[in-house]
């Protein structure tokens, strides 16, 4: 911990996380370490104002992939997944090289809306995920006197959301729990 005191998260009232498994998932290399899920669940679990905490992951045939989902369903995590998809981005020597892609923004954006159309009483929403393309949902929350928190990791918070000054409160990870 280096001696560092943690902070806690001041919520404005009842709460929805959204964590984009992938991008938490890529912290590891900047954090030097994997983020645990299952300490990241008790640590969200334990703020009373906290209802909802969804988890976004792609599913592929991988026995780790279809484990994970388990583990974090077992956990208490609201798992959303969907297929991954295969892209090829180089052949070598006859050999196609594939990309996994994933992405869960729409995902994302329209189950916060959902929210908001379902549940007008929840206050605060929290993002583990420093994708840039969330400004637009984040500038809509907003507006709508939502409390908006990103969680991220240095190097991990794309250059809208870093320019964004007004009503987004933006907490880097290491400060609130230990990894």
């Amino acid at each position: 911990m280096n001696g560092k005191e943690l902070k806690r998260l001041l919520l404005k009232g009842k709460t929805t996380v959204f964590i984009d498994w992938a991008n938490v998932h890529g912290w590891a290399n900047s954090l030097k370490r994997e983020v645990n899920a299952e300490k990241l669940f008790h640590y969200l679990r334990s703020y009373p104002e906290i209802l909802d905490i969804r988890l976004y992951f792609g599913e592929d045939n991988h026995p780790k992939s279809k484990a994970f989902l388990k583990q974090v369903e077992k956990i208490g995590y609201t798992v959303i997944f969907k297929p991954v998809k295969y892209i090829p981005v180089a052949e070598i020597e006859s050999q196609k090289i594939y990309r996994r892609k994933c992405d869960f923004d729409m995902e994302v954006c329209i189950d916060a809306h959902a929210i908001l159309a379902k549940n007008s009483d929840i206050q605060a929403f929290i993002f583990f995920t420093g994708d840039g393309d969330y400004e637009p949902l984040y500038k809509l929350l907003i507006t709508l006197r939502k409390q908006v928190i990103v969680i991220y990791t240095k190097g991990h918070l794309g250059r809208e959301i870093w320019d964004m000054k007004k009503g987004i409160f933006k907490v880097e990870l290491k400060n609130i729990m230990d990894v």
